[in-house]
């Protein structure tokens, strides 16, 4: 069975307001249960990131 793998890039850096990684998009407390979640909720987990990292990348002053 596979697992599904940390989006993590060793790059952990928080957003101005310190609520999410902007290395891999997760919220602190979705690093904090990565390793208990199930595959169905770290799938969901990896959603919300991409989403949060689409737009902070499209965010003025980040590029």
């Amino acid at each position: 069975m596979e697992t599904i793998a940390s989006p993590c890039i060793k790059v952990c850096r928080l957003d101005p307001a310190g609520q999410w990684c902007t290395g891999c998009g997760r919220l602190l407390d979705d690093i904090g249960i990565w390793a208990q979640a199930s595959d169905e909720e770290k799938q969901a987990i990896l959603s919300r990131a991409e989403r949060r990292m689409a737009t902070f990348s499209q965010a003025p002053g980040t590029g």
